[in-house]
């Protein structure tokens, strides 16, 4: 579900419906109320929509409509109807500021805020970075089949902030998405995860794909049997007590990588509310303590992850370029205070 997800009112009659979703609930599955159930597993539906087609009567358990607050039980057949969903052919241009971190007649790269979606996509038609790119820009390169992407040859979360090159024409918008498709890029982030991590550096390899029990969420799979390919290096910068400051760069470039790798070895970023990192991980019981965490919680209200560097070559001239960001003021202040606290937790 997206949070700023587009909502639409149901229409009353049936005939304007179809039949979006149809599933079986899992044999070990505990009681659970059916619109926490369907939010949980409909990637691109959001709570709003599943809610209003509960009390249009459009939610189905074994055949007969139910409300939002069912019960659902193992083995349960579950069926929503839900409208149409709204084609659009093409980004429209909106005048949405832009931190432009570089531009020449080949490319454009954006310090992107952390918040902003990257292109538009279901529940997120308008205010994305590809919507204030073409306002802009007005002509950018589009590949058959990615009307809705032009120019975009990467993305990065919408709660990530950080660089993205975008390319202007044809040549770079090809040359660009081979080094990408070849994993020539060099991508730097920085993260800040929790936990002490035991090693200086390492590497992270594991598969990732979609989660088979919850659509919305990535997992990975370490033996192979589902998703792609993924590695992820990392090294520590900082110790920061229960927390730790990263550096990881991409090998590959998965949906939620990071995110999800640093999820399966016990150490979620900080405030990644979609793998638990948005809730005390390590650390002690007392009050203070977790009033420092909530703290920096509402200072940094999003996973602590920045696209910091890119470096490719140029399309044109075909010389090494390379680019860095500064940190963000949240996640900047979230580790000041974190440096802060160890000082004086060492002092003790």
């Amino acid at each position: 579900m997206t949070e700023n997800a587009e909502e639409v009112e149901l229409p009353e009659n049936e005939d304007e419906l179809f039949e979006h979703y149809s599933m079986v609930v899992d044999k070990g599955q505990e009681p659970i109320r059916v619109d926490k159930f369907l939010v949980a597993r409909l990637e691109k539906v959001s709570r709003t929509k599943i809610q209003d087609a509960c009390e249009h009567g459009h939610v189905f358990v074994n055949e007969a409509s139910v409300a939002s607050n069912y019960k659902l039980k193992p083995n349960d057949q579950v069926r929503i109807l839900l409208p149409e969903p709204k084609v659009v052919e093409d980004a429209q241009p909106e005048n949405i500021p832009l931190d432009i971190f570089y531009e020449d007649d080949d490319l454009v790269i954006i310090n992107k805020p952390a918040g902003m979606v990257v292109h538009p996509a279901s529940g997120n038609y308008n205010g994305t970075m590809i919507n204030a790119l073409l306002y802009h820009f007005k002509q950018l390169p589009v590949v058959k089949g990615n009307e809705m992407r032009p120019g975009l040859v990467h993305r990065i979360d919408k709660n990530t902030s950080g660089l993205v090159v975008i390319a202007k024409n044809d040549n770079a918008m090809n040359k660009l998405t081979r080094q990408f498709a070849d994993h020539s890029i060099d991508r730097t982030y920085i993260a800040l995860v929790w936990g002490d991590m035991e090693k200086e550096k390492g590497t992270i390899e594991g598969h990732v794909g979609r989660n088979l029990r919850f659509r919305k969420l990535m997992d990975v799979f370490p033996d192979g049997d589902h998703g792609k390919h993924a590695v992820t290096h990392y090294k520590v910068l900082e110790h920061l007590g229960y927390v730790s400051l990263l550096e990881c760069k991409l090998e590959t470039g998965r949906t939620h990588q990071i995110r999800v790798h640093m999820k399966y070895i016990g150490h979620p970023l900080f405030n990644d509310d979609t793998y638990g990192g948005d809730r005390i991980v390590k650390g002690t019981v007392y009050a203070k303590y977790k009033q420092f965490v909530y703290n920096c919680f509402e200072i940094c209200p999003r996973q602590a992850l920045h696209a910091k560097s890119l470096g490719f070559v140029h399309p044109t001239t075909g010389k090494r370029m390379f680019f860095e960001s500064e940190l963000p003021a949240d996640m900047e202040q979230v580790i000041e205070r974190w440096r802060t606290y160890i000082k004086q937790l060492r002092k003790l």
